[in-house]
């Protein structure tokens, strides 16, 4: 049992919702990879705030379109190609207060991120560093004492129960699986 303090999602921590994948065309506008489903949804989020050098910027979509299959927009920060450049790779984030409320039970996956994961005989695997989607299930990569271990996230077979309060997510998982 570790002697670690309840973890509490933070309420003020920005959201990561996506990222900027390139620039389309040569005013200023991005080529977006949206973590939302349907993708678009990200487009009904305002404001978003970009990660730059010094922390968080907020900035305002001023125009969407799609180009190949991706979102493409424009933002405030930048009216040039030249000027776009410097955001190329950062993350997309919004106040987690931007959400919409879930229903008892559920949460989002960037709540699950930091949390422990522990099997049902106790081994404790490590923490979750990012969520995985593959085209079979969601895969739980966690990170501690045994080196990096993928686990599927397939709640009521091997996830027992998510509890975000406690920061802990109960795996029947054997750790001899990497």
């Amino acid at each position: 049992m570790s002697s670690e303090a309840p973890r509490a999602v933070a309420t003020d921590a920005p959201v990561v919702v996506g990222k900027i994948r390139g620039i389309y065309g040569v005013r200023g506008w991005f080529k977006v990879f949206s973590y939302t489903r349907p993708r678009e949804n990200l487009l009904r989020f305002d404001p978003w705030m970009i990660q730059g050098p010094s922390g968080w910027v907020p900035c305002r979509v001023v125009g969407s379109g799609r180009s190949g299959g991706e979102l493409t927009v424009q933002l405030d920060l930048a009216q040039t190609r030249t000027g776009a450049q410097k955001w190329i790779g950062m993350e997309i984030a919004i106040r987690r207060d931007q959400l919409p409320r879930l229903p008892a039970g559920q949460y989002y996956w960037s709540d699950l991120v930091g949390l422990r994961v522990r099997s049902r005989s106790g081994v404790e695997f490590g923490r979750v560093t990012e969520l995985l989607e593959t085209g079979a299930n969601d895969v739980l990569a966690v990170a501690g004492a045994m080196g990096r271990i993928l686990i599927p996230f397939v709640p009521g077979r091997i996830v027992d129960s998510v509890d975000i309060a406690a920061g802990v997510i109960l795996v029947d998982w054997d750790p001899e699986y990497r």
